[in-house]
């Protein structure tokens, strides 16, 4: 490929800027290059043009999609891949390539060149950072076929696996054509007898030979088996046996060598069954050396037959009583768990997180996808989803407005909410599929069966593909259910049952379609593969214990495994993939600016520091601001730019003002109970406890004009999200107003008291409508297109709303009836915050600005943690004390 540099930079340089060829292989060469767009250097790697060839671009980039899917902390990811495409002058230019990142450190094969024999403890450690590597990707489907040191890159000291699945792609593009090229593909040095017959049906014990034969080589200083050329080499792999590690090398345990020439055999069954029990083997030391003793006997038939039979009667005296005292005081095996990895996912701009309470991410089953609902640059909100081996989110055709995301178990489908419907879509991309109507705002799980199980607050239900929607559990009076979550083989689906102000974990068992209360406090109940309930227990802490699925029963003690994590009404903000992979939004995307914006969108900022700030609210004279300041009440004093704190609970929102200006009220949640408060606004004395629904929950609140009355909206008892018109000295039961099948949200009243604006879902979609109060007649629809947060003037005449982006003001006349005269937008502002259950902005008391929260920058970041459950050391087998994690 004399000139491939120049004619390869030509075809790329819209992408990457060539800079030097690093060196080349069997299959490829190895170009040092820029990534123009991520500003950072990557490997790439052309085809050799007589292999593309043969096997062609569009099998080849068909095929490869597989080693994109691997993410794997020892597995060196897939960037990109492609084709040039066309001819120039005769000449081909179409190079196929593959990009990986540029990794500045050395090779194994480096290293071996330099070092020739490895420390013990480093072999074994490499080796075993390997086989995490493979066995990760052997239970995905995905065979390596080429291990040898000069694909194992060192950075930091840790293994990465270079060109992982490239040989699968290769040969599965190109068949049997490959022969025409005078290439194979693996090298016969570290190839299975298998491989090296050329056998078709090729598994992941032969992966497990070629890292037996690169370990011995770190050991030993060479390979099992050498010779002149290729075909001398695989004569002894298919006929001769490895020499002893321990004659090579005295220091290597006996159980080191026991592994690696197990792994070594020439009969795949004779091998390791996976790379993972090979792992096991050289780390764990408490195997037999079977095969050392079976070299020692071969060593003394050649004493001749007297000694022989002396010696292996003697030597079978000693096994039997060293097999007999090794049963009573060999070792317990010590397994060594995987490292915990944490980093962080920045986001770019154009798929920025959306932080409300419909940001409830989901994980593909093997933490390999991520789902998430995110804002594009227009400030539309869609579900992207974010395989975790690329960089860039993308939108799921159909999800806008949707919510509520989950995967099928083979993770190949994503399911989501849109409207009052549960949707369907591949991932691998396509069309909608309508699953069934669930008739609102729900959370769901799918089935192993292939039907997806959901809650409606009042009752367990189950629908299948074709649209039919069965009961299994119908709530009692009192009480609501909510976060299902099946567990592996339809053994049964957990959830938590609320009644009162008590959130309990449950389990039904759908065998035989009874509920087992698992006597645990707690919400958000989850499964993970290693054998742990993973729950948000009352106090707000992520905590995990072990689980028996087959007896739907904990088996022993909670441990925590992460602070606090953001609870909102769909649940805790956080992913959890059935691997154990976690991932939750980052601290990055909460600092935001408290704004003053005109009717026109211009906007100033009130309060020169960035906070946390939520929910501002204007006092009636319009001189002071009330807003949440990270779990806490603040006032914000307009003339002289003050911000005092008011409460101290650490864990107050949502605050409102008494009609006379004198008293703040707000939201207090504490685990599962919450209250509504009230202060003095000078400070002049501690809050007071003013109100508690334990039967139905507190989440807005808003004062009649008289200020006698509370206007709520709740969450809990028999119904949905409902409104409510409550007594503040509780003399009279709560009176609903609101209280049907749907969701109705976002209550606000007119200046006057007699009209009531609401969100509902009724519709099929949420739309903003107006009724009578306290009567609560004819029902008159507002928004047009979708909307939310309506907030009235407080000089009348206005309600105003949101419509995705944009703000709009409705012209209204509320007499006897009521009529929208027109409706007319204002302005459009994606960084603008977002609720759809709740006003997160306010209007001052002219009607001429709002306050609104504005997130700073469009970027946003998630934090990921892997492994976590593995290092746990919980046992289903008895209970473990209290635990601390980081």
């Amino acid at each position: 490929m004399p000139d491939a540099p120049a004619r390869l930079t030509a075809a790329l340089s819209d992408r990457y800027r060539i800079e030097r060829e690093l060196g080349q292989g069997g299959m490829a060469t190895v170009y040092l290059a820029h990534d123009i767009k991520h500003d950072r250097k990557v490997a790439i790697k052309v085809l050799r043009p007589e292999l593309a060839a043969v096997i062609g671009a569009e099998r080849f980039l068909s095929e490869i999609k597989t080693t994109a899917n691997l993410q794997h902390p020892h597995i060196l990811p897939l960037f990109d891949s492609g084709r040039t495409g066309g001819r120039a002058d005769g000449q081909t230019d179409d190079f196929l390539y593959y990009v990986m990142p540029y990794i500045d450190g050395e090779s194994l094969r480096d290293r071996l060149t330099r070092e020739k024999q490895l420390p013990i403890a480093d072999a074994v450690r490499i080796a075993t950072e390997v086989a995490g590597a493979l066995d990760y990707a052997h239970r995905r489907g995905v065979l390596h076929r080429d291990i040898k040191p000069d694909n194992i890159l060192l950075h930091d000291g840790q293994a990465l696996v270079a060109d992982f699945g490239i040989a699968l792609a290769v040969s599965t593009a190109g068949g049997h054509r490959l022969t025409e090229t005078g290439l194979s593909l693996g090298t016969p040095t570290y190839m299975s007898p298998e491989q090296a017959m050329g056998e078709r049906a090729i598994t992941a014990r032969s992966d497990v030979y070629a890292l037996g034969a690169m370990t011995y080589e770190m050991l030993i200083g060479e390979p099992p088996f050498t010779g002149p050329t290729a075909q001398a080499i695989v004569a002894k792999v298919m006929t001769a046996e490895p020499a002893s590690l321990i004659e090579q090398r005295k220091t290597i345990p006996p159980h080191v060598e026991d592994a690696v020439v197990t792994a070594l055999e020439k009969l795949p069954a004779d091998r390791w069954g996976s790379a993972a029990e090979f792992a096991g083997a050289l780390e764990a030391g408490e195997r037999v050396a079977r095969r050392a003793g079976g070299r020692r006997q071969d060593r003394l038939r050649s004493a001749g037959p007297p000694v022989r039979l002396t010696v292996l009667v003697g030597a079978a005296v000693l096994v039997t009583s060293a097999f007999a005292l090794w049963g009573w005081l060999r070792p317990k095996p010590v397994p060594v768990p995987p490292s915990v990895y944490r980093f962080n996912i920045v986001l770019p701009e154009s798929a920025a997180w959306v932080s409300d309470i419909f940001s409830i991410p989901a994980l593909s089953p093997d933490g390999t996808l991520l789902v998430y609902n995110g804002r594009d640059s227009t400030a539309h909100r869609w579900l992207f989803l974010r395989a975790m081996d690329r960089l860039d989110p993308v939108p799921i055709p159909g999800s806008e407005n949707g919510s509520a995301p989950f995967f099928s178990p083979d993770g190949r489908w994503v399911g989501f909410l849109l409207g009052t419907r549960i949707v369907k879509t591949p991932v691998a991309s396509g069309s909608l599929e309508t699953v069934c109507d669930a008739g609102g705002l729900v959370r769901a799980t799918w089935l192993e069966s292939n039907v997806v199980v959901f809650v409606d607050g009042i009752g367990l239900k189950q629908c299948s593909m074709a649209g039919q929607v069965t009961t299994l559990l119908a709530s009692d009076s009192g009480q609501a259910f909510y976060q299902p979550h099946g567990l592996p083989g339809d053994r049964g689906v957990l959830f938590y049952v609320r009644r009162g102000s008590t959130n309990q974990l449950s389990v039904l068992d759908l065998r035989t379609k009874s509920v087992k209360t698992l006597n645990i406090l707690g919400t958000d109940p989850r499964y993970v593969a290693t054998g742990h309930l993973v729950y948000v227990s009352p106090d707000g802490l992520i905590r995990a214990v072990p689980f028996n699925v087959a007896a739907l029963a904990v088996t022993g003690q909670p441990v925590i495994i992460a602070a606090r994590v953001r609870i909102e009404l769909g649940g805790a903000i956080m992913a959890l993939s059935r691997t154990g992979t976690i991932v939750a939004p980052g601290g990055a995307a909460l600092l935001q600016a408290l704004d003053l914006v005109d009717r026109g969108g211009r906007a100033e900022q009130l309060y020169p520091r960035l906070g946390e700030f939520a929910d501002p609210r204007f006092s009636p004279d319009g001189r002071r601001i009330a807003v949440t300041v990270g779990g806490n009440i603040w006032l914000l004093d307009r003339a002289h730019g003050a911000l005092t704190r008011l409460s101290f609970d650490s864990s107050a929102s949502r605050p409102v003002w008494t009609p006379d200006g004198r008293h703040v009220a707000y939201v207090r949640q504490i685990g599962s109970m919450v209250d509504l408060r009230l202060l003095n606004a000078d400070g002049s004395a501690p809050a007071e406890s003013l109100l508690a629904l334990p039967d139905l929950g507190l989440y807005e609140t808003l004062f009649t004009p008289d200020g006698r009355s509370l206007v709520v909206r709740s969450v809990g008892g028999p119904g949905r999200r409902d409104i409510w018109l409550v007594a503040v000295d509780a003399a009279r039961p709560p009176v609903p107003l609101l209280h049907g099948s749907a969701d109705e949200v976002s209550p606000a009243l007119s200046p006057d008291g007699r009209w009531l604006a609401y969100v509902s879902n009724e519709s099929g979609r949420a739309e903003v409508f107006v009724r009578s109060f306290p009567g609560m007649g004819a029902r008159y629809q507002v928004s047009l297109d979708g909307g939310s947060e309506p907030m009235w003037s407080p000089r009348g005449g206005e309600l105003f709303y949101r419509s995705g982006p944009v703000m709009l003001a409705a012209a209204v006349r509320a007499v006897s009836t009521f009529e929208v005269l027109r409706r007319t937008p204002l302005f459009s502002n994606g960084d603008f915050a977002v609720d759809l259950t709740h006003q997160v902005y306010d209007v001052t008391p002219d009607g001429r600005h709002f306050v609104r929260v504005r997130s700073q920058g469009g970027t946003s970041h998630l934090a990921v943690t892997l492994n976590l459950f593995q290092n746990l050391g919980l046992s289903s087998s008895g209970p473990v004390p209290e635990a601390r994690t980081p």
